[in-house]
């Protein structure tokens, strides 16, 4: 009987997964790479606490078959991630979480520089037909008010010009707290990364979606 009961109850899970669960099993994962630097590459934590992995493991917990690369390298600017962008979004990449920006501010690049830098990012992307997901970020105080309204302005600009989405600050509610900092200040602890994972999850939920309705 005790047998039974367990057949019974296997039978009972099977039932209760989503269909669109196991057709997106079935169609194999959506393949996406996390283009950025530290913040994303997961500076001073373990591998599984990194923004990719905590990030992938969310979105399967909601049925979504999908594999995020980690393309963070830490000290990248958004010049670096363009010379590198080749060879860190492989052939077969579906979409593009872009995460560049926070070391253009912090060593007070001229925005022009770092606009120019994320819009071929995004042309050459989108020439590829990589869907990308443009994660906005915010200039520190210290360079003053002009710098930083042209600093900021960037990220919902391209947005709009390239039709992509946009997840308006990358740090939104991790930034400054330094119960979710690590002793730098800057660089989230892994609670910190799953509050980002939190906050940004239905935003890529989203972005997720579309591509796959796209490869159907």
């Amino acid at each position: 009987m005790r047998a039974f009961a367990w057949i019974l109850l296997g039978a009972g899970i099977a039932m209760a997964v989503p269909a669109q669960a196991a057709d997106e099993t079935a169609n194999g994962p959506a393949k996406i790479v996390v283009l950025g630097d530290s913040l994303s590459a997961g500076l001073g934590l373990p591998a599984a606490a990194a923004f990719p992995a905590q990030l992938e493991k969310s979105l399967k917990d909601k049925g979504l078959n999908v594999t995020i690369g980690n393309a963070g390298v830490s000290g990248d600017t958004a010049s670096g991630g363009l010379d590198r962008l080749d060879w860190s979004v492989p052939t077969g990449t579906q979409g593009v979480i872009l995460e560049l920006g926070a070391n253009d501010a912090l060593r007070g690049i001229d925005p022009k520089v770092t606009r120019a830098a994320l819009e071929d990012i995004l042309k050459r992307l989108k020439a590829r037909h990589v869907a990308v997901l443009l994660c906005g970020m915010v200039a520190p105080p210290n360079y003053g008010a002009e710098y930083a309204a042209q600093f900021n302005a960037i990220f919902p600009d391209l947005a709009k010009k390239y039709d992509v989405p946009l997840y308006p600050f990358f740090l939104d509610k991790v930034a400054a707290n330094t119960r979710l900092n690590q002793a730098d200040g800057m660089h989230p602890t892994a609670a910190g990364v799953a509050i980002i994972v939190e906050h940004i999850l239905p935003t890529v939920e989203a972005f997720v979606r579309a591509i796959r309705e796209q490869k159907d």
